[in-house]
């Protein structure tokens, strides 16, 4: 839906009807979440019902973490914003393009303050049909069009209601929606995936270096649990005192510029390549680079200066509470970041010891206190090149990178392959969308990949 004329070139048996139409039709609505008035900041609590708000609306699905919750008693007393399965729940304000579809795990939750809920009811479509449709770009870009405001957009009721979404026969509108199901689910499945990796290596890590358990352990008499007996052979039974408290027998202290090297150098004048692979701050949230940006050198922007290795390890200096950082694995050899961040290339220990020992909410606590600025909080980068961390024998850093590095490296391909698949979907669905594409063909591609 690049414009508004492109709907009128559909193929034959296409039909096109408003947003508002379809809900009118299955007796669904289209209407906004509660206002402050009626639900004040002090009415969340720490357990009780969801309420789904902005910063929950992924395209994937509804991101629980995190999320506000209200009371039962609340939640009946705001009855009629909560939702069910096949709603659609978009963002007022900010990143209004954006929406998620309601499954069975939120059916009752609540339509949160600042948020919009579609509801198609018993139109003659189907959600996951609406969902892929309004998920499309061009029907994301029809909605910031549209949207109200300078500096932020703002979404309301009527023009979602306006929003004109064609349709297909009913068969290809049930196979478009499933065709995107299939996507949402392997991605999310990755994305599971890739939660329960990243969480065996960080208790991996805490066990041995910050809880320090097969020391304690055997300091007591026993064996340490979870490893074998080769492994456990390499651990000490006694402690010993240093200037972070009490340490494993012969293990060190040393800053993070002792056993890494912090790149500060700009692409030398021997790069190869005519293009660079472009990473800002804003396209790296925790342990991930998001997505990347394709510049000639020069079109480049000025703070794309560092180029990145596999295993490098970058970390924005700007509000590092954040945590936009990620472990660099595979990449092109044109991977270049902004000067806003701390480029680690592990020297002196494996690069999964140093990621993980820069990456701990320790480690992010430590940030945090040390970043100097109102608005935009930063750290320098010798505040990471200071920083100290407990380094082991090396025996003991090279069985742990053993161990962690093929669950690293699993997590890196995982997010190539949702990359890939993102990628797919933003092709498939405007041509599916627009009938330039027939399902037959769209399933087939999907194949290769999901």
């Amino acid at each position: 839906m690049a414009s508004e004329d492109e709907l009128q070139l559909l193929p034959d048996g296409w039909s096109i009807k408003t947003l508002g139409e379809l809900c009118d039709e299955g007796g669904g609505d289209i209407q906004t979440g509660p206002f402050g008035s009626q639900l004040h900041s002090a009415d969340y609590v720490s357990a009780g019902v969801p309420s789904i708000m902005p910063t929950n609306i992924l395209v994937e699905g509804i991101q629980a973490e995190g999320i506000a919750r209200i009371t039962r008693q609340d939640a009946e007393r705001l009855q009629r914003y909560r939702v069910r399965t096949g709603d659609i729940i978009y963002s007022r304000r900010g990143d209004v393009e954006k929406c998620a579809l309601v499954t069975d795990k939120e059916d009752g939750w609540l339509c949160g303050t600042g948020c919009l809920r579609v509801r198609i009811g018993k139109a003659p479509t189907n959600p996951d049909f609406v969902h892929a449709y309004l998920s499309s770009p061009s029907v994301r870009a029809w909605v910031v069009r549209h949207s109200i405001g300078a500096t932020m957009p703002n979404l309301n009721t009527g023009i979602l209601r306006n929003l004109p979404v064609s349709l297909p026969p009913p068969v290809e509108m049930q196979s478009i929606g499933t065709i995107w199901t299939a996507l949402i689910n392997k991605t999310n499945q990755l994305a599971s995936m890739n939660r329960k990796l990243e969480a065996i290596a960080r208790a991996i890590f805490k066990s041995w270096f910050v809880d320090f358990d097969p020391v304690r352990a055997k300091a007591k008499g026993r064996e340490p649990e979870g490893m074998d007996a080769a492994t456990a052979a390499l651990f000490p039974s006694e402690f010993e005192d240093s200037e972070l408290g009490e340490i494993p027998l012969g293990w060190k202290v040393k800053s993070i510029g002792d056993i890494s090297i912090s790149n500060r150098k700009s692409i030398g004048k021997d790069y190869a390549h005519p293009e660079i692979e472009y990473v800002d701050i804003s396209s790296v949230e925790p342990g991930r680079i998001t997505s990347t940006l394709v510049y000639s050198l020069a079109e480049a922007p000025s703070r794309a200066k560092r180029l990145v290795r596999d295993g490098d390890t970058i970390w924005s200096c700007v509000r590092p509470n954040r945590r936009s950082y990620a472990l660099v694995i595979e990449p092109t050899d044109s991977l270049v970041v902004s000067t806003g961040f701390v480029t680690l290339t592990a020297t002196e220990v494996p690069f999964s010891f140093l990621y993980l020992s820069v990456t701990t909410s320790q480690f992010v606590e430590y940030l945090t206190l040390r970043a100097d600025g109102a608005a935009y909080p930063a750290v320098r980068p010798d505040t990471f090149e200071s920083a100290k961390v407990t380094i082991p024998a090396k025996s003991i850093a090279n069985r742990f990178h053993e161990i962690v590095e093929p669950i690293l490296r699993t997590i890196a391909a995982n997010d190539r392959q949702a990359t890939t698949l993102a990628e797919l979907r933003d092709t498939l669905l405007p041509r599916l969308i627009s009938g330039k594409l027939r399902v037959p063909d769209a399933e087939a591609m999907l194949m290769e990949v999901v």
